[in-house]
């Protein structure tokens, strides 16, 4: 490409230049964000609130099946329902959206300062300010990540209840067969 005028190119390279740089900072960003999802060790807060959802779950569809049916569900039918929350909900599928989002709504000072915090490195005075700042940003985060969350994962809704439903058609199928041999 070439270009002839002096301002053309003057512009052309500080565009470049600007790109270089915000490429690194943005790079910079992501590294600091992941940081911090690290030494606040979400991947486990993570999976430890998921576990617990998807204990709640069997323990619904299981006292559901339980009134309407008056059976149990199997072992083996609540360990392939668990399986499709264990995989639809791994940390490491959310975790780069999650540190974009932190990188795209905090500032490395706030991402730093937070990192910190979680090391026990403790607030100097003068950042007080940054830190009320930053936490008032939770809430918008937190609702930045649930979108995240439902707009990159799959539901199991449609699995469990194919599989409790065949369950319970294969359970009344042997019933009925058992019934017509006597």
């Amino acid at each position: 490409m070439k270009i002839n005028n002096p301002l053309r190119s003057a512009s052309f390279c500080l565009m470049v230049s600007l790109l270089l740089v915000s490429s690194y900072a943005n790079a910079d960003a992501i590294r600091d964000a992941n940081r911090l999802l690290r030494v606040a060790n979400m991947g486990k807060h993570f999976e430890s609130l998921a576990l617990r959802q998807t204990r709640d779950i069997l323990r619904t569809y299981a006292s559901i099946v339980s009134m309407s049916a008056e059976i149990a569900l199997p072992e083996q039918i609540k360990n392939s329902i668990a399986a499709c929350y264990v995989d639809e909900y791994a940390w490491e599928k959310f975790q780069p959206g999650i540190a974009r989002i932190l990188a795209d709504n905090l500032s490395q000072k706030q991402l730093r300062l937070l990192t910190d915090f979680y090391l026990n490195r403790g607030l100097p005075p003068m950042e007080i300010q940054t830190f009320k700042d930053t936490i008032a940003m939770a809430e918008h985060i937190q609702q930045l990540t649930a979108e995240y969350m439902y707009q990159n994962s799959a539901s199991c809704v449609e699995h469990d209840a194919a599989l409790i439903l065949g369950y319970l058609a294969d359970r009344r199928e042997s019933s009925e067969k058992l019934f017509h041999a006597q």
